[in-house]
């Protein structure tokens, strides 16, 4: 995903072109209207979807057949919010307008639709909280 942080112009023709062969390629959703941060890593970058509006902070790592996406109906209804430093693991979902804090470890399969404070390793359907110092010390990956 090197071309999305280097792209200054989004709408640009030709670079929509090219992050629609990567959408078509890789099987990415990643909304233009995503809010990312520097330092995005996607391991294995299949079937990935970020939906519109989400806001990521820096050094935010996903990996394959993970979502975040909004949640339409409720009292969380909106999207997520997610802090610097944090590893979301494969096939987890953060859903709805929910704050994921900074050094925050999301585990495989996990499903999470409440804040998640800072410091904290959360695993499980439905997910448990963790809280553990430097969560994510051997897991974020190229910190920028």
């Amino acid at each position: 995903m090197y071309l999305w942080r280097k792209l200054k112009v989004k709408n640009n023709c030709i670079n929509r072109a090219r992050l629609y062969r990567l959408t078509k390629k890789y099987g990415l959703e990643i909304s233009l209207s995503a809010t990312i941060g520097k330092g995005l890593y996607l391991g294995h970058p299949y079937n990935i979807t970020v939906a519109s509006d989400v806001i990521s902070g820096d050094n935010v790592n996903l990996h394959k057949g993970c979502t975040i996406g909004r949640e339409n109906r409720g009292d969380r209804s909106g999207v997520p919010k997610i802090g610097n430093n944090v590893s979301v693991g494969i096939n987890s979902t953060i859903v709805g307008k929910v704050n994921i804090g900074n050094d925050v470890m999301i585990a495989p399969n996990s499903f999470i639709n409440f804040d998640v404070p800072d410091h904290s390793v959360v695993l499980g359907n439905p997910a448990k909280i963790h809280s553990k110092e430097y969560a994510t010390k051997c897991y974020v990956n190229f910190l920028v």
